[in-house]
């Protein structure tokens, strides 16, 4: 087998690994392809001959893209992070049962996402590549460009950030139970109803992209307001309950066509955290293949 065919099956079987590090890294389903992509590239350009671990190779490659993309993306970025919404991905609700578990064992939560986007780029490599991907520190510290010492305060910084907000429900019958006590106090309009599913310090944030409505609430009160008002607008999609990053939520369609992502997060029984995501170009470019 010849050279080049051999490195496009190696990188094929190291795909999904890869794709799954820049995801993390960047929170994006577009731009992780565009990082792997980039990979696939200067994996072309380079020799390899002497390479024994050409996934370790691969991903700090593809590591190094995202660093430079998550550097550039914070020197641009205009919007506010408390308005942006990390790209979900969407699968089928399993329904209950210990089947659900292979689901969620390879997800992370659209919560957890939000938490690593307000981290500094080489805090939020250095913590995805050490925890959850297992990357040494020294290969790390190459990566960032500081030594060993620093890359592991970098992830301990992070790290204590991550810890600062306590993990959501797992079950997916209690998040099924209390997404449905929402959605039906909203439809009825029920005020008192919704202030007993919603955490007193619930925050709302809607990330509607350039040209949509995009905003942040906080505060019971305010949200179950917000919702009461939607409802009266008479704009509420019709609404499919899928999973989103592993997590109970709703797809909202209409005339066939998806225009919103809900993502609640849910602890202790009550909303705490709800994400919602209204950019038409970034749904459009959502892979939908499981869900409709």
């Amino acid at each position: 087998m010849d050279r080049d065919k051999l490195l496009a099956q190696e990188f094929e079987a190291n795909r999904a690994h890869l794709r799954a590090v820049a995801y993390r890294m960047l929170g994006s389903t577009t731009e992780a392809d565009d990082a792997v992509q980039e990979g696939w590239l200067r994996l072309n350009r380079a020799d390899t001959s002497d390479v024994e671990n050409l996934g370790g190779w691969l991903t700090t490659v593809v590591a190094r893209v995202c660093l430079d993309m998550l550097r550039s993306r914070k020197a641009r970025r205009e919007e506010s992070l408390s308005t942006h919404v990390p790209d979900p991905i969407l699968s089928r609700d399993p329904g209950t049962g210990p089947e659900h578990e292979a689901v969620l064992a390879d997800s992370v939560g659209l919560a957890l996402l939000v938490v690593l986007e307000m981290l500094s780029p080489a805090e939020r490599l250095s913590f995805v590549l050490h925890d959850m991907f297992g990357v040494p520190f020294d290969q790390i510290g190459e990566i960032v460009g500081a030594s060993p010492a620093t890359a592991t305060q970098l992830a301990s910084r992070a790290r204590r950030r991550v810890r600062a907000t306590p993990p959501p429900t797992a079950d997916l019958s209690t998040q099924r139970r209390v997404l449905d006590a929402f959605t039906s106090a909203a439809q009825e309009g029920d005020f008192e109803a919704l202030l007993t599913v919603l955490d007193p310090d619930v925050e709302l944030r809607a990330d509607g992209g350039v040209e949509g409505l995009s905003g942040y609430i906080r505060g019971a009160a305010e949200v179950a307001s917000a919702a009461s008002t939607f409802r009266r607008t008479g704009h509420e999609p019709a609404q499919i309950m899928v999973l989103v990053n592993g997590a109970v939520g709703l797809l909202g369609m209409r005339e066939d066509r998806p225009v919103s992502v809900f993502c609640p997060v849910i602890r202790d029984g009550r909303i705490v955290e709800i994400n919602i995501l209204t950019d038409h170009e970034r749904i459009a470019r959502l892979d939908l293949s499981e869900v409709l």
